[in-house]
């Protein structure tokens, strides 16, 4: 089997992987990049999936460091992918009396710490909710993508970069090369089979970070696995211009969701579906495809709507189910930091996990120093 030959090789065509991808070649100067999808277009899964907000620190006030890199990258990221974010929306966070594990003085004062701009919402604003129940309500800045304008904007930067690009393509090992330092097995839609070599590899799978072979190994820190579901909604006229999100416990998000002009409903205790712990050989796409897709929106509504009375007349469309990997070590926190985490026994292979969308501009960080 003839192997082709490149300086990096980065599996997963998420946000992450076209960025790093981006990189390499424009910041770093490397020439012969190839990028590998499992699905038939960019960002089709988490990055698409997922909540699409742009965090400014907000939703973090018990990670001080979580929070202060969000409100760090949240300017560069607007600046970066400008045409790809919504910023015509009203933001609002509202404190809630009984069950947050943050009241309003201490969100106030750690909106302070992180350098991020707040201010009491008008009364206009706070009558949306229930009073008995909701401390305080805040407007904030904090944004959304749009992510299929986001998958386009990232296909269009590596084509002028010459990255090459293959879809529908499973990698199923990375193994040491015999003249060249790495090598990795790719399988087709057709199932043909061909090796390539590189440099680099960047394992940017997400959820499939420990389903490659060969002599990889798996990441050493430990993966919490998560079924999740985001309801769209059609949102009633009072709330259509607005994102909400109730802190800081069993409660819920309402966000715009620009690819689809609707919004999405998530819940702290309806959000999650399933979850397990990831090990090889157990493959997160395989179990998500298993699972019976049942809706909870049901339950996520009427919790909500105690809060937000006028939920209740929000139309259901449809769920969109995905899987949500974490570090085991972030579980009862709210730390997100991201997992770039170097291979010993492959030298040049890094396997990379971000939890949020923002953290990307610490992972290029990383990148200066390895290459």
């Amino acid at each position: 089997m003839q192997a082709s030959s490149h300086d990096a090789i980065i599996i997963g065509g998420g946000f992450y992987g076209a960025a790093i991808a981006a990189y390499l070649v424009k910041q770093r100067g490397l020439k012969r990049v190839v990028l590998i999808e499992r699905e038939s277009a960019l960002l089709t899964r988490a990055s698409y999936n997922n909540q699409a907000r742009v965090h400014n620190g907000y939703h973090y006030p018990r990670s001080f460091t979580t929070a202060y890199r969000s409100r760090i990258n949240l300017p560069r990221f607007v600046q970066d992918w400008s045409s790809a974010v919504k910023q015509d929306f009203t933001k609002l966070y509202a404190i809630a009396r009984r069950n947050s594990k943050v009241t309003a003085r201490q969100f106030e004062r750690f909106c302070r710490d992180i350098g991020a701009d707040f201010r009491v919402a008008d009364p206009t604003l706070r009558r949306l909710f229930e009073p008995r129940l909701i401390e305080e309500v805040y407007i904030v800045k904090e944004y959304v993508f749009d992510a299929t304008r986001l998958a386009s904007l990232a296909e269009q930067e590596l084509t002028q970069g010459g990255v090459e690009i293959l879809y529908d393509t499973c990698v199923t090992a990375v193994s040491k090369g015999l003249d060249t330092p790495l090598q990795v097995a790719i399988r087709d839609q057709q199932g043909s089979m061909r090796l390539l070599t590189g440099r680099f590899v960047f394992n940017c799978t997400y959820s499939g970070l420990n389903q490659l072979f060969g002599d990889f190994s798996g990441v050493c820190s430990g993966l919490k696995q998560e079924i999740t579901e985001m309801a769209l909604m059609q949102m009633p006229e009072a709330l259509c211009g607005l994102g909400v999100t109730v802190m800081d416990g069993p409660f819920f998000s309402l966000m715009p969701f620009p690819a689809c002009g609707l919004h999405t409903l998530s819940h702290v205790r309806y959000t999650p579906h399933v979850h397990w712990h990831d090990q090889r050989g157990t493959d997160p796409y395989e179990k998500l495809k298993r699972y019976h897709k049942e809706t909870r929106v049901d339950r996520m509504v009427r919790d909500a709507a105690r809060y937000m009375p006028e939920l209740l007349n929000a139309e259901y469309k449809k769920s969109l189910f995905e899987v949500k990997t974490v570090l085991t070590k972030n579980e009862s926190d709210d730390g997100r930091p991201i997992l770039f985490e170097k291979h010993m026994d492959l030298p040049g292979c890094y396997s990379v996990l971000g939890g949020k969308i923002d953290n990307i501009y610490d992972v290029l960080e990383k990148l200066d120093e390895v290459i």
